[in-house]
């Protein structure tokens, strides 16, 4: 077996001291997968993907590639272990104006910026408008896109840097039809399956079974603050084989 990318050890996050959102959280994610993080509304999944992120306070072990993300530092661990919240609450200004703030970031500066941001807003606007995003929607502030529409764009911006190995997806077509959310689908599989980016791996939260059955290749279930592997794909309150 390959070197897993991600390994999680014993990740538990607190709301208040004795009262845990989860405990002991182990699983891997390895080259090719797309793990489907399953479980009923309030148990965990988005703040396990928060966690991942170092975006919320927890205890235990993250490592990328057998290294804790602190090694790298954390800003350049998010570009390689890049989290895709559902919604972008409270961003200012455009998604163009996004973009320049995160290719002005240490952890994405380049020799040339201008260049940078030129290549990445095309690659944007290239896989946008595959899934109908129009170029224009990009300079149009947050508060004026619809929430299908912000939420192809936040993906397309992650996909434009092609920097990470591992997205970390929370819902990402929550707020899109049936075939819209088909299109998205079938890009982000392929672009792990195909190798034409540097993405390798997905950790996706959806509360769809049929999204489940069409994504995944396997399947975590957060149930009672622990996480279990399963082989139905459909969230289920009694899973089967304990991970860790």
């Amino acid at each position: 077996m390959s070197e897993a990318i991600l390994e999680l050890r014993d990740i538990t996050c607190y709301l208040e001291k004795g009262t845990n959102v989860f405990s002991n959280i182990t699983f891997s994610v390895n080259d090719g997968d797309i793990l489907v993080l399953q479980g009923r509304s309030g148990s965990g999944k988005s703040t396990l993907l928060k966690c991942i992120a170092h975006l919320a306070m927890h205890t235990g072990d993250t490592l990328y590639r057998g290294i804790k993300p602190q090694a790298y530092g954390i800003p350049s661990y998010r570009t390689k272990v890049m989290y895709v919240p559902q919604r972008p609450s409270l961003l200012p200004g455009s998604p163009y104006d996004f973009l320049v703030s995160v290719t002005n970031l240490r952890s994405h500066k380049a020799p040339n910026s201008e260049g940078l941001l030129r290549d990445v807003f095309k690659q944007a606007v290239d896989i946008g408008e595959q899934w109908g995003i129009q170029r224009e929607l990009w300079h149009r502030g947050w508060q004026n896109v619809s929430g299908g529409e912000a939420q192809r764009i936040l993906l397309a911006a992650a996909m434009s840097f092609d920097t990470a190995e591992i997205l970390l997806l929370d819902e990402p077509t929550s707020a899109l039809d049936a075939e819209t959310s088909q299109l998205v689908e079938k890009y982000l599989v392929e672009r792990v399956q195909t190798r034409d980016t540097n993405l390798k791996a997905l950790l996706w939260i959806t509360h769809s079974p049929e999204q489940s059955r069409r994504v995944g290749t396997r399947f975590i279930h957060l149930s009672g603050g622990s996480c279990y592997e399963t082989e139905d794909p459909s969230p289920s309150p009694y899973p089967t084989t304990p991970v860790g």
